[in-house]
This record gives C-alpha cells, sequence and structure tokens, in this order.
C-alpha cells in the first residue's frame, strides 16, 4: 500500500518527531510513504488569514504535482488546507482558472487527500494493526485530543464525527491503551497565537489539561504540531499562571502506536517532548 506523502512545513522543521515517528509506524506496516517531491508550504493559517487565493493556490501547486495520487497528510493544518483548497477549486469554476493562472497548471482540486489517521484506521485496518502490536500500551489513559481542524468544517474534511471523532480513539485501543471519554477533544487549544497572543493559550490549554486531568488520563494523544506544541511546551507555564500541577506528556499517537508496535524510544524521538514520558511509561511496564 502506498501513498504520496505530504509532510509539510512543521513535520519539516519543529515538528520532525512527529515525521519520525510516522516513517517508523508506517515501516511496521509496510505502508510506503514516497515524498511528494517539489511540495511547497500549504499556507496554514497566515495565507487564509490575509489572501483568500493564496489559501487556495499554494495547496494546489502542490496536489496538482501528485499526478491524480492520493495525498497522505499527518499534520491537521495541512489536512485542513488542502482538503479546503481542493473544496473551493471543485466548486468554483472561475476560481479554479485564477488558481491556474497563479500556480501555471490548470488543477481541477480532484487530488484524494487522506489523514494518516484514516489510512491507519480505514484503508490498512485495526486488525491488520492489531498483528503488529508487540508491545500494548496496557493500562496507559489516554486523552485524544483532535483540535479543531481534522473534523471541521464536515462538509470539507468529512473525517469523522465533527463533535465526537473516535478515529484515533479506536487506534489507540488497538495499541491496548484505554481511550477515556472527555469532552473537550476538539477544543482549541489558541494555535499560533502562542506567537502573538500567548495569555490566549495559556488560558485554553488550561482548560484542556484541566479537563484531560478530571477525566483520569495519564497522557494526551494528538495530531497536530501546533496543540503538541501549545499543551506540552506552554505546559509549565500553564501550570505557573494558574497553580496547577499537571505533569501529562503529549505524545504524537504515532509515538504511542510506535512504541506499541516495539519501536524504541530514540526511533520515535521521545527526548524530544518537553513534559517527560519515561517515568510514566515504566510505571506501565512498556517504557524503555
Amino acid at each position: 500500500m502506498s501513498y504520496l506523502f505530504f509532510p509539510g512545513c512543521s513535520l519539516d522543521g519543529t515538528a520532525k518527531d512527529f515525521h519520525r515517528s510516522t516513517l517508523a509506524v508506517a515501516a511496521k506496516l509496510g505502508l510506503e510513504l514516497p515524498e511528494l517531491k517539489d511540495w511547497i508550504c500549504c499556507g496554514s493559517t497566515a495565507a487564509h488569514g490575509t489572501d483568500p487565493l493564496l489559501a487556495d493556490a499554494l495547496p494546489a501547486k502542490s496536489l496538482s504535482a501528485a499526478g491524480g495520487n492520493t495525498v497522505a497528510v499527518a499534520c491537521s493544518a495541512c489536512y485542513s488546507r488542502l482538503k479546503t483548497a481542493n473544496h473551493h477549486i471543485a466548486g468554483d469554476a472561475a476560481l479554479r482558472a485564477r488558481v491556474a493562472q497563479v500556480v501555471g497548471v490548470d488543477y481541477d482540486g480532484g487530488t484524494p487527500v487522506l489523514h494518516l489517521l484514516e489510512i491507519l484506521c480505514r484503508d490498512i485496518g485495526r486488525a491488520r494493526i492489531a498483528q503488529t502490536i508487540t508491545r500494548p500500551l496496557a493500562g496507559l489513559r489516554v486523552a485524544c485530543y483532535y483540535g479543531c481542524l481534522l473534523a471541521r468544517p464536515p462538509e470539507i474534511t468529512n473525517f469523522d464525527d465533527a463533535e465526537n471523532p473516535t478515529l484515533m480513539d479506536q487506534l489507540m485501543e488497538t495499541a491496548g491503551a484505554t481511550a477515556i471519554g472527555w469532552p473537550h477533544k476538539t477544543e482549541c487549544c489558541g494555535a499560533s497565537f502562542s506567537i502573538t497572543e500567548a495569555s490566549i493559550v495559556l488560558e485554553l490549554t488550561n482548560e484542556i489539561l484541566s479537563m484531560a486531568k478530571a477525566a483520569g488520563a495519564d497522557c494526551i494523544a494528538t495530531a497536530c504540531p501546533l496543540c503538541q506544541l501549545n499543551l506540552d511546551m506552554r505546559q509549565r507555564d500553564v501550570e505557573r499562571r494558574f497553580g496547577r500541577r499537571y505533569n501529562l506528556p503529549v505524545f504524537y499517537f504515532t509515538q504511542l502506536l510506535g512504541l506499541a508496535m516495539g519501536c524504541s524510544s530514540s526511533e520515535l524521538s521521545l527526548a524530544s517532548l518537553v513534559v517527560e514520558p519515561q517515568g510514566l511509561l515504566e510505571s506501565k511496564g512498556i517504557g524503555r
């Protein structure tokens, strides 16, 4: 099974641990993820906040190079922007013509885009994944945090239930963990306000961490580099501001799945996490 992989800027930079763990999991499953050649930045938040045409043209430039092959995405923001551009271009002939002028090729918005969670749960399937689990995450209570981009807007992403997505939960259960029920799995963390208005991020992140802790989570799993950064890197700032102690490691879901598949901590770049996870993992008998 093979898909063209669009890593995006985050997985090529600040979220290299997400990139590395994604490839480690893919290798365990025999999943081929050759990188899409000549991909460029999807625009993320900046483009659609300033120039709608640019926001559609940037993804179109990369998607047009896929030759109609399905593009796999791990980053939630990239997934949102690629899916949104497809939706806009396929439904608006005038926009399609303007995008063609910008990127130099007529792109019809038809390149399929799938998130890695969709590929793992729907294309590969839980039964196949279960065969690769050699070190179940037994006793580990995980709060699966999807953030606000993966499942919304549902008419564009068609990812999962917009209010209660479960694909990551299913994957964590397959890995042997307990995916807890909690109400904040799609709440916003503040995203890039981490740079411009950190106080907003601290308030929103505190609510998410507080709810995860109250629900009995040992850790959080996410699929978004910005969510992971805010919940992990800002956690100590949150604790100082609100006088709380959370100590909740924040993993990419691929890191936890990779652990269950027997990948080493170094293969999964666990040392890159700010909230140290090793004590938790060893207490559950799954760290090394």
